[in-house]
């Protein structure tokens, strides 16, 4: 449905640094980089892509699909230690579906994150 998404940032280095690390373990890797102006993240999936501009928007959420719920919890981790900031351990969400499996994290500049699987526990 979605072609690509796209977060303005006030410092790309940084962030750049933070999606990294957050998204490596949902298979995330930057694909595409345009004169420290933009970078493109992606997967299987059309890229994310992360623009400098001097007053980003926050309050944006993007959830990221994860394979399982182990890997919800290999995003958790690296994410805080990258500069982000807890919004949720990794944890069952049953308020939202019986298997809704999540963690949140907000990215350097208060966006959002979250890795979330649907499927039960194997």
């Amino acid at each position: 449905m979605l072609d690509h998404l796209g977060l303005t940032v006030s410092d790309l280095g940084r962030s750049q640094r933070f999606y990294e690390k957050a998204l490596a373990p949902l298979g995330y890797a930057v694909r595409t980089e345009y004169a420290g102006r933009f970078v493109g993240f992606g997967g299987d999936a059309r890229p994310t892509w992360l623009g400098v501009g001097a007053a980003p928007k926050t309050g944006t959420h993007i959830a990221f699909e994860a394979p399982d719920r182990a890997t919800v919890g290999r995003f958790h981790a690296p994410a805080i230690a990258a500069g982000g900031r807890d919004n949720g351990a990794p944890g069952l969400r049953p308020h939202y579906h019986p298997n809704y499996y999540g963690a949140f994290v907000l990215d350097p500049d208060g966006h959002n994150i979250e890795a979330v699987c649907h499927r039960p526990e194997r």
